[in-house]
């Protein structure tokens, strides 16, 4: 297991990385604001090599499938010690620290869930290879499993690093205006409204003239009603969520 040295007595949330690959990480996540925040000290980041639990002169991992099949499965012995050697550190599992499996057949992944996992101090990733883990592991350790999307990769890093920095945007002193992580997409269930930046008028097409007026109250107004109709258009799910949550009308 490795850590990165901190500037402060306590980070405010740690993840533990379960891998096969320990050097892809924190990759991105070194950089911008994610790497200036682990610099100093806001969260940390630890890995913890999964072959290294492994007993034979040959460090197996995996096994074939029992009933046969292709690929191969991360076998539950071996695992279950790498999880034993995460758990060695920090807090029993619970509110405050979370067990979790990135797969895709993990419940999706939402802003709401990012931000229960944020308020956690310790959130500890599994990270699979090959055709997945032993479901007998999954029930035995309680585990939480989380997916990206309806879609599949290759292994669990590049969903990892993607949670993580989904993670670590929110903790307080990451960034700079705060206040911005209230407009976002997904705040209140719905898509962000557009951007302008310079020049005015860029191939013919001029920054829309409210933008340009000072009249805040009229800039919000605008902003609001885009949110909502870039949302009904393009996530008509988000959209009755958001009509359920406020109560301000019906379902579309």
């Amino acid at each position: 297991m490795t850590a990165n040295a901190l500037d402060r007595a306590e980070p405010l949330w740690t993840t533990q990385v379960l891998t096969l690959l320990p050097e892809a990480f924190p990759g991105p996540l070194g950089l911008s604001l994610a790497g200036r925040a682990l610099k100093t000290g806001i969260w940390n980041l630890e890995t913890v090599d999964i072959r290294r639990s492994a007993t034979d002169r040959h460090h197996t991992v995996d096994d074939t499938p029992f009933g046969g099949g292709p690929g191969m499965v991360l076998r539950p012995d071996v695992l279950a010690r790498a999880i034993e050697t995460a758990l060695q550190r920090g807090p029993a599992i619970g509110p405050q620290r979370r067990l979790v499996y990135l797969s895709p057949r993990g419940r999706l992944l939402d802003q709401t869930m990012v931000r229960e996992l944020a308020a956690a101090d310790w959130v500890t990733l599994i990270c699979g290879r090959f055709e997945g883990v032993d479901q007998r592991l999954i029930e035995a350790r309680a585990i939480e499993e989380i997916s990206l999307g309806d879609f599949v990769l290759s292994g669990g890093e590049p969903a990892a690093i993607a949670l993580i920095d989904a993670i670590v945007r929110l903790l307080p002193g990451v960034i700079g205006d705060a206040d911005g992580l209230n407009e976002e997409s997904f705040a209140d269930d719905l898509l962000e409204y557009p951007h302008y930046t310079k020049p005015r008028v860029w191939e013919d097409r001029p920054v829309p003239d409210v933008l340009l007026s000072g009249h805040h109250d009229a800039i919000r107004r605008w902003r609001q009603a885009q949110s909502e109709e870039i949302t009904k258009q393009r996530r008509p799910d988000l959209w009755r969520r958001h009509l359920a949550r406020n109560k301000t009308g019906v379902e579309p």
